[in-house]
């Protein structure tokens, strides 16, 4: 028996319990004759009362003989004794009685009905919310937060770094400002809005940001508060949701997270085409082709998995623009951090520019949260200011963890740890073209890391070429080079950087065509297409497109792109043998090394390179 079932019965005994004293209290009643006191009274006086029991009010008792009615038992009220006398002086008949009310009469009937329904339903409801079925009177509302253009509290001017985005965006703008303005030429609005891109990347912002603008209410509702353990509820909730923004047009209704509704049907082979899910998303589509965006009602929503939503969702006159919010650029670093410092003091000497160029691939949230990690460092030492040094320390914590020092290593383990660390540091200043060397420290930092080796991008890049593939699987086997040169032993400490050149190698012969025995093909395609339905291996997705022999092949071409990268390493650190050792004795001196001590080592690199 479950808890739902016990409780049931439970409510049951009780209620069975209940019942059966009101009965005994109606017998009862029904056996015992009512005397006036004064009635009482003359059979007391003729001898024909048996017992009493005498209460404060009342008087409960057996007569000898039992009356014309055939009842023995007798109840009277009490009636103080000197009045009985004075009555009884004069040949009246009286009576005891209580003073009764009529709202005294209700509320012992009201009270007792009212406190078991309470009681009733704090079970259910408790009951129903520990099983996630919610109020069982609200199942088909939707859950939509409801927000004007005050609440919202954000404008275009608030978002920055995706000005295409906003570019596209303001078409909705203006046509919920002006509908018929925007239609004079024939056109009309898309149905759906889709917002694609990498979690933090400011995607609810720009959705809010336009209900801003346009002064519209804004329904928000996340796609997994569709979704409910009954069958049937998520399709109500959307009819229930789009009939409201009817009602409240011109409005925006905006769907976060939409792959928690929009996946795509059929791809669990294990699940059938009704259960919950599948009814909503079906409800969704529906809904989509039955509104017309002439009404005012524009529908955005935003996810950050385009590769498992439904195709139905992606066609022509639903979801008909997808908008990319990619990851901000240099340019668009330096508009996101110049929005995020408005509410803080800055010092003197920070150049906004340096932060954006040390932070590539950062999005717009983990740039807000750099800027506050970097004002809680300067409040923390007590400064007037946010210095340059703070924004520094908060991007080495955000990129490599908290720093560790409480992790003692032994000697040799530290002579190890800065070896590979400068082994990285020197093979990535003696490459050319190179991304600049910015720090080296061996202080363990996060969970697993010993030491890093920071770099500072000089430009943004979106193409990388063979040489270049190949110089970065150099720099990532300095590390383990310097330990194989200076110790003639490995450790486990290059685990991370073998699995990033492995990844580089491999993906260098099997999708950019790289590797010269395989020839110009590509044997893997793109883990995560955008905008494509994802599958997965057979029978969920595409099986392996080459045979055995062609793997063998593969696995050759990755060995022997590793292998070079690792051999370039060793031979560069061979020749500059003693400047390694020196650079590492600075480092297990000092700890960390900076600019300047990185730059009196690529001095003495370039006179190595001189000497010949």
């Amino acid at each position: 028996m479950d808890r739902k079932q016990h409780v049931h019965f439970w409510y049951f005994v009780v209620a069975l319990f209940g019942i059966l004293l009101v009965q005994q209290w109606l017998s009862i009643g029904r056996q015992v004759a009512h005397l006036d006191y004064s009635e009482f009274r003359r059979h007391l006086e003729a001898g024909q009362v048996e017992s009493v029991l005498v209460t404060e009010t009342q008087v409960r008792g057996r007569l000898k003989t039992p009356l014309a009615s055939g009842r023995e038992a007798f109840v009277t009220t009490r009636v103080a004794p000197e009045i009985a006398a004075e009555l009884e002086r004069y040949g009246v008949d009286f009576a005891g009685g209580t003073e009764k009310t009529f709202f005294r009469e209700i509320l012992s009937w009201i009270l007792p009905i009212l406190a078991f329904a309470a009681i009733w339903l704090f079970v259910i409801r408790r009951t129903a919310d520990r099983f996630g079925a919610g109020g069982m009177l609200s199942l088909g509302k939707n859950k939509a937060s409801v927000l004007v253009e005050k609440d919202t509290g954000v404008g275009f001017d608030d978002v920055a770094g995706v000005d295409e985005a906003k570019a596209e965006l303001s078409e909705i703008v203006a046509f919920l400002k002006a509908p018929a303005a925007h239609g004079r030429l024939g056109a009309r609005m898309p149905k759906g809005v889709l917002l694609v891109g990498p979690p933090g990347t400011g995607k609810t912002l720009l959705a809010r940001a336009v209900a801003g603008e346009a002064e519209v209410p804004f329904f928000l509702m996340n796609g997994s508060e569709f979704v409910e353990m009954f069958v049937g509820v998520g399709a109500a909730r959307v009819r229930d949701l789009f009939d409201q923004a009817r009602k409240s047009a011109p409005c925006i209704i905006f769907i976060d997270e939409l792959d928690a509704l929009g996946r795509a049907r059929g791809l669990n082979p294990l699940g059938g085409g009704h259960d919950e899910k599948e009814q909503t998303l079906n409800q969704l589509l529906s809904e989509l082709d039955g509104f017309d965006p002439s009404t005012g009602v524009v529908l955005l929503a935003a996810t950050n998995r385009p590769e498992v939503l439904d195709p139905a969702l992606l066609r022509a006159g639903r979801f008909d623009r997808q908008i990319l919010v990619d990851r901000p650029d240099r340019a668009g670093r330096l508009a996101i951090l110049a929005v995020h410092v408005r509410k803080v003091t800055l010092a003197a000497d920070v150049a906004l520019e340096e932060i954006a160029a040390l932070t590539p691939g950062f999005t717009g949230a983990d740039l807000a949260n750099l800027v506050n990690e970097a004002a809680t460092l300067a409040t923390r030492r007590a400064g007037d200011g946010v210095t340059l040094d703070d924004f520094t320390a908060a991007i080495e914590r955000i990129v490599a963890g908290l720093e560790k020092k409480n992790r003692i290593m032994n000697p040799l383990e530290r002579r190890v740890v800065a070896h590979h660390e400068m082994g990285h540091a020197l093979v990535a200043i003696a490459l050319p073209g190179s991304d600049p060397v910015h720090k080296v420290s061996i202080i363990p930092r996060g969970i697993g890391a010993l030491g890093y080796t920071l770099q500072r991008p000089t430009e943004d890049r979106y193409l990388m070429t063979r040489a270049e593939l190949e110089d970065k699987m150099t720099m990532l086997l300095g590390g383990r080079a310097a330990e194989s040169l200076v110790f003639d032993e490995v450790s486990t400490g290059a685990a991370d950087d073998l699995a990033k050149a492995s990844d580089i190698a491999r993906a260098m012969v099997t999708r950019y065509g790289m590797a010269e025995p395989l020839g110009q093909a590509t044997y893997e395609a793109d883990p995560a297409p955008l905008l494509t339905p994802q599958g997965g291996p057979p029978p969920f997705g595409p099986a392996r497109r080459y045979g055995e022999e062609t793997a063998r092949e593969i696995d050759l071409a990755v060995r022997v792109l590793v292998d070079g990268a690792f051999a370039r390493a060793r031979g560069i650190l061979e020749r500059h043998r003693a400047t390694l050792e020196a650079g590492a004795d600075d480092l297990l001196r000092l700890e960390t090394l900076g600019p300047a001590e990185l730059a009196r080592l690529g001095e003495k690199l370039a006179e190595d390179d001189a000497r010949g």
